[in-house]
């Protein structure tokens, strides 16, 4: 006699979920220009839109400032915007993000620097850490040199980066 419950797949069923538990999919959404611009709610974001699964935040960094701090500041303006809690509750809110890219330029839209953080580069621990090196830079960067050089060499350690040579000359 042939019953429901006892059919084959059923009893598949019914034991991966019990092996493997029970669980929410993971909703795999994107963000919207819109929904970027909202976390990034500074007044140099110049645009936000997503390329593939990478959220794309473009600002402006300011010329004089990069001709005063020359190549070093240069350098620091995407790790500014990377290494924040803005973009930690970004990636948190929105698990189909491979990443965030942030890109700096000028008034005129010459590109001067640009850095992706990819999702997994950090752990709990690391994002903390990544907190407190990028605020302490904001804080007391330009007191205190040392702290934007940190940030720098924080941010080059865990994102792809580019520098535009114009302003940042190579090693």
């Amino acid at each position: 006699m042939y019953r429901k419950s006892g059919h084959p797949l059923s009893v598949l069923c019914a034991l991966t979920c019990t092996i493997g538990g029970c669980t929410e999919p993971t909703d795999f959404t994107l963000p919207t220009s819109e929904d970027i611009t909202k976390y990034y709610e500074s007044g140099t974001v110049l645009a936000a839109e997503v390329r593939g699964n990478v959220a794309v935040v473009t600002v402006q960094q300011s010329a004089a400032q990069v001709r005063r701090g020359g190549s070093l500041w240069a350098k620091v303006g995407p790790y500014i915007y990377l290494f924040t809690e803005e973009t930690f509750d970004l990636l948190q809110d929105f698990p189909g993000l491979g990443g965030v890219r942030v890109k700096t330029q000028t008034a005129g839209g010459l590109e001067i620097a640009s850095a992706i953080l990819p999702r997994e580069e950090l752990t709990g621990v690391l994002w903390r850490r990544s907190l407190n090196i990028a605020g302490r830079a904001r804080l007391s960067g330009t007191e205190q040199i040392t702290l934007i050089e940190d940030l720098v060499e924080w941010g080059e350690g865990h994102t792809d980066y580019d520098y535009n040579p114009r302003y940042v000359r190579r090693r």
